[in-house]
């Protein structure tokens, strides 16, 4: 059995490749994806070749963890059938490349534990359950403060102030140093870092990713106050130690979300309670998959670019 999948060689070497896949064994299915997201952050890193060192890593691989697809086959007692729709985590399964992530395929084998059932009408937008997944992660659970600054705009940032007014809390104050992302609140204000004049937060979410932002956000919480990096940092972490020994500053890292989280904001989006719309700005088809990342890490506008594989295999 093969599949198409996106093939990084090496650093900003990208292209679509057909690649044999391992096959399905007791508890794994078969999955035919529909669409798969690029994730400006892991997955940028892999590209420019600035990923520190992690497990599993190496190239060639196949990047992807948000993908969304259809069931065609389903071992026996996986409680699946052929024919749901499923979001896939990404997948190890292939023949001459690491699957560290593996989700941007035609098609993946996997273990059934590992996807999660989505809704048959839910199109491109099931390939965001796992920024979704994040975002609560960092959220939820015991002695956690929900937001009251996040900072960043991007797709995880607007998930983040969704979840904290989908949680009945007050509407987080955003930061986005781009104008051109701070459109598409939805309830909460989104404004540049220097027109806040605040020194009293709570809680502060960076969703940004900066590794050089720790001291702004030190100054702008209250005595005690915490700041969660909820994104993910190739380079070191530093600090002033006096402000932030002054403000008794507490430092929280969030990471990687876990099956509950997708179970939760799966509910939340079935309910209502939680929208995914107007997250994904660019689509493409897997086949021009090369320019397609290019524009997902290099194009200011692009919230997300989202690969569609219907032609593709």
């Amino acid at each position: 059995m093969q599949t198409r999948a996106v093939f990084l060689n090496g650093p900003k070497d990208l292209h679509l490749d057909t690649l044999a896949l391992t096959a399905p064994g007791e508890g794994d299915l078969v999955v035919d994806i529909d669409y798969s997201g690029i994730s400006t952050g892991t997955e940028k890193l892999f590209w420019t070749g600035e990923m520190p060192p992690f497990p599993g890593m190496g190239y060639p691989l196949v990047p992807g963890y948000e993908a969304a697809g259809e069931v065609v086959e389903a071992a026996a007692g996986t409680g699946y059938r052929p024919g749901d729709r499923v979001f896939v985590p990404g997948a190890n399964c292939f023949d001459g490349a690491f699957g560290l992530f593996g989700g941007a395929a035609s098609r993946l084998v996997t273990q059934a534990d590992r996807v999660t059932r989505i809704d048959t009408q839910m199109g491109a937008e099931g390939a965001l359950l796992a920024l979704a997944a994040t975002a609560r992660h960092a959220m939820a659970g015991l002695d956690k403060t929900v937001p009251d600054l996040i900072v960043g705009h991007g797709v995880l940032g607007r998930l983040l102030a969704r979840l904290t007014i989908a949680a009945g809390a007050p509407a987080p104050t955003v930061w986005e140093t781009q104008a051109s992302r701070r459109g598409g609140a939805e309830g909460y204000e989104v404004i540049a870092p220097e027109d806040d004049t605040r020194r009293d937060y709570r809680a502060i979410y960076d969703a940004s990713g900066n590794a050089s932002i720790l001291d702004d956000l030190i100054g702008r919480i209250n005595r005690g106050g915490e700041i969660v990096l909820a994104g993910f940092y190739p380079t070191g972490l530093s600090f002033a130690f006096p402000p932030a020994f002054m403000k008794e500053a507490r430092l929280r890292v969030a990471a990687e979300w876990a099956r509950e989280d997708l179970t939760a904001v799966s509910s939340l989006i079935n309910s209502g309670s939680l929208s995914l719309d107007g997250l994904i700005t660019h689509q493409a088809r897997a086949k021009d998959a090369p320019n397609a990342y290019q524009t997902a890490f290099e194009d200011p506008d692009c919230l997300k670019m989202i690969l569609n594989w219907e032609d593709a295999a």
